[in-house]
């Protein structure tokens, strides 16, 4: 098999599987999170640092993928597993500035969470492994994209970088930003990100408090918060499978 078609393969394989990423990250921040200096517990301006930059990472790769969300129309940027989908070619809005803005805002969004645990190694380690694992899903949706949209979609790939936005190439979206589409589409992502923090939280509390031999405390920001998200998908997954209310028509 050539290289070019054993690229594409292995990564329509990894498209399908891409979801269980964050379960991965769990599983990997366990041991990771035992292993680590719990001296900036001590120290509150550090680890006050540490916590900003992690969520305003998070909220800024939430922020990419709302925005891409909410001005793609139906039929591209979805959730499908099964196989590479797209009705039309994204060359405006978030996609003229890059190539591949979900897969950008996720790694912010990991990124945050994973820079949460304060390690250093674990947040290069995650960068490098992420970057191998999705080079070989934007080959093969580049190759989707080619093969279905010819000169169209090669004119539109020289023009917009893959991962890094060009800001300077930006032109306005065709169609108009859906708050809508990001409330049907979004929730579980959010409440996925808050959760995940609220994991991190808890357990490295968890392991500071056993080394120390203190009682463990659930009155963190982090559950309030994920609290809030959970509350919030409930409402918006029953609006969404028992009312037409955030239904619109030309969006996914």
């Amino acid at each position: 098999m050539a290289l070019l078609h054993s690229f594409e393969k292995s990564g329509n394989v990894l498209f399908k599987y891409r979801g269980q990423i964050p379960l991965v990250l769990f599983i990997i921040a366990i041991p990771v999170l035992y292993v680590s200096e719990m001296t900036y517990l001590g120290n509150p301006m550090l680890k006050l640092i540490l916590t900003i930059i992690s969520v305003a990472l998070a909220v800024l790769g939430e922020f990419i993928r709302c925005y891409t969300i909410g001005t793609t129309p139906e039929g591209t940027s979805g959730r499908n597993t099964d196989k590479q989908v797209a009705k039309t070619l994204n060359s405006t809005g978030i996609y003229s500035m890059l190539r591949h803005p979900l897969y950008l805002g996720n790694y912010l969004i990991w990124a945050g969470i994973v820079i949460f645990t304060f390690n250093l190694y674990f947040f290069i380690i995650f960068s490098l492994l992420y970057w191998l694992y999705y080079e070989r899903i934007m080959f093969a949706e580049e190759r989707f994209l080619e093969k279905k949209f010819g000169e169209e979609y090669l004119n539109w790939s020289l023009q917009a970088p893959a991962f890094i936005p060009a800001f300077s190439k930006y032109k306005k979206a065709d169609i108009p930003f859906s708050f809508k589409s990001v409330l049907r589409r979004e929730y579980s992502s959010m409440a996925s990100t808050a959760l995940s923090f609220m994991f991190v939280d808890l357990l490295r509390q968890f392991f500071y408090n056993l080394v120390n031999e203190l009682p463990m405390n659930f009155n963190q920001i982090s559950v309030y918060v994920a609290g809030f998200f959970v509350l919030a998908v409930l409402v918006l997954r029953t609006v969404k499978h028992h009312s037409s209310v955030l239904v619109e028509e030309g969006r996914s």
